[in-house]
């Protein structure tokens, strides 16, 4: 990954004053660690009228994919494809939320404005050119002058084609980059941040784990331009990796800028922290955090010790159970191996005391199959995940854990659909989460699940998640199946499957037909 930064000076503001501000001396080249291989920074020429100053970013893609985040780990369990093309991509050539990393790091001081040899120049604007020769641009070039032109820059967006030997081939979604601003119109500081946030924002993916700090990461990088551009829904969205949570929190705290900054007054004076509780009011207390909380409660009332996390994501509920001595055997099950990574992050799994380490194990698996390893657990919890399934895979998601899995005890929890009108930012007809295939009324889950319960010999009962609007119900709906038969499974042709596969016919209804297929 490469990029240029130049100035032009006269002899009163020598334009090598560029190596002051960027702290890097213009007469040697240097090189600096970073998490994804090397950086190195120098400059192709550097005289009083010119300067010019260049990163590259060498990436170690084995460095890359055992840190976890090219979604597969050290490779274990991915497909063969899946696993080489953690190592033939274009990460180490294309500019992206990487060389934004790179460049947070490398010039630190620079991105906040700081130079205690030249402190007045530091804060001055200067004319600057700004190259990055192979930049994806998911959106086009239309994309990148709509997110650099509000800033003041004159962009260069120019497609990269696919092979100049094939034209008809047509164009790569890869742009070469030139931006320039005139003198007077931005410091090199506030030139950086805009580098800094709107890279990964144009490559649309982050090739590190998006955390809650990420947020504070933006607004700071964001601080003066990011809360009045015409594109900030859609550059916090991409920056935050598209997380609903992360990105609804930056948008508010955006909003709380622009509105101090129209009355003229400090952030502090208008998010004061007054709650709108009363005294005698509880705090209120995030949805997901209450979901939790309520799959703790089930599971302690069904008297499991043995639980199977199916979806498990980043794991904080199987964090939360292994707090409790009860749960002897806690199973974390998800089809991302990047998920997976991050849960045994969050668990320490590394650091973790052997007794500790001997009641947690996290695996990956699909649950659109039969997986012998889901067998002989009391309990089993599915939390956010049916509506990710794509709705004709449904039936093998439910053999798969309700008829061959078999646990005592499956806590379900999915969307209300009917309660999404009660989220002001959520637009009219937009579920609440990209992958989600579908979100259900309480009616088509309570059908969904006593199907389910009837073809499978459980017994259902249904709990609201959070505060029970009488309108529209709760936010998230929860279904508790408990196992009626300790070794069949009724159809719905009449007959039972029992848990070694074989299939006899209840003689009340007798028609004699084998278990239906899944």
């Amino acid at each position: 990954m490469f990029l240029t930064l130049t100035t032009t000076g006269s002899p009163e503001r020598p334009a090598t004053d560029l190596g002051f501000l960027l702290h890097k001396h213009p007469g040697r080249a240097q090189a600096f660690a970073t998490s994804y291989g090397q950086a190195h920074v120098f400059y192709p020429e550097a005289t009083e009228e010119r300067c010019t100053a260049a990163l590259l970013l060498e990436v170690d893609p084995v460095a890359l994919v055992r840190r976890g985040r090219g979604g597969g780990g050290k490779g274990r369990g991915a497909a063969p494809d899946a696993a080489l093309a953690q190592y033939v991509n274009d990460r180490p050539y294309a500019a992206s939320s990487l060389l934004a990393v790179a460049l947070g790091g490398v010039f630190s001081s620079a991105l906040r404005g700081v130079c205690k040899a030249l402190p007045e120049r530091a804060g001055q604007p200067l004319p600057l050119r700004v190259e990055v020769p192979a930049l994806p641009a998911r959106g086009g070039p239309e994309l990148v002058r709509a997110l650099f032109e509000p800033l003041g820059w004159t962009v260069t967006a120019d497609p990269v084609p696919l092979d100049e030997r094939f034209p008809d081939w047509g164009d790569s979604r890869y742009v070469r980059l030139v931006l320039q601003v005139p003198d007077g119109v931005l410091t090199l500081g506030a030139a950086l941040r805009h580098l800094y946030v709107l890279l990964p924002v144009l490559d649309d993916a982050k090739h590190y784990w998006v955390s809650a700090d990420e947020v504070d990461k933006l607004l700071r990088a964001g601080e003066g331009w990011l809360a009045g551009h015409p594109e900030q829904r859609l550059i916090t969205s991409r920056y935050l990796a598209r997380r609903w949570s992360l990105t609804r929190a930056a948008m508010e705290r955006l909003e709380l800028v622009r509105l101090a900054d129209a009355d003229d007054t400090d952030v502090d004076e208008i998010d004061n922290a007054v709650t709108d509780e009363g005294p005698d009011e509880e705090p209120q207390v995030p949805l997901a955090v209450r979901r939790r909380e309520t799959l703790l409660a089930a599971l302690e009332a069904s008297g499991a010790t043995r639980v199977l996390d199916l979806g498990c994501g980043q794991g904080q509920l199987v964090q939360a159970l292994l707090k409790d001595t009860r749960y002897t055997q806690i199973v974390g099950v998800d089809v991302s191996m990047r998920a997976l990574t991050v849960a045994a992050r969050r668990l320490k799994l590394e650091r973790m005391g052997e007794r500790q380490a001997d009641r947690v194990a996290l695996f990956q698996g699909s649950l659109a199959y039969t997986d012998k390893r889901l067998k002989g657990y009391d309990a089993a919890v599915l939390s956010e995940v049916v509506e990710h399934v794509d709705p004709e895979r449904l039936p093998a998601l439910e053999y798969a854990v309700f008829g061959s899995a078999r646990p005592r005890t499956v806590l379900v929890t999915t969307p209300n659909v009917e309660y999404n009108v009660r989220w002001e930012t959520l637009p009219a007809g937009h579920v609440r989460h990209g992958d989600h295939r579908f979100e259900w009324t309480r009616e088509e889950f309570r059908a969904w699940a006593d199907g389910v319960a009837r073809r499978h010999a459980y017994a259902v009962r249904f709990a609201p998640v959070g505060p029970d609007d009488p309108a529209v119900g709760p936010p998230t709906q929860m279904a508790v199946f408990t196992r009626t038969d300790e070794g069949s499974t009724r159809t719905d042709d009449g007959s039972t499957r029992t848990d070694d596969g074989s299939t006899r016919t209840d003689n009340s209804t007798g028609n004699g037909k084998g278990a239906q297929a899944a």
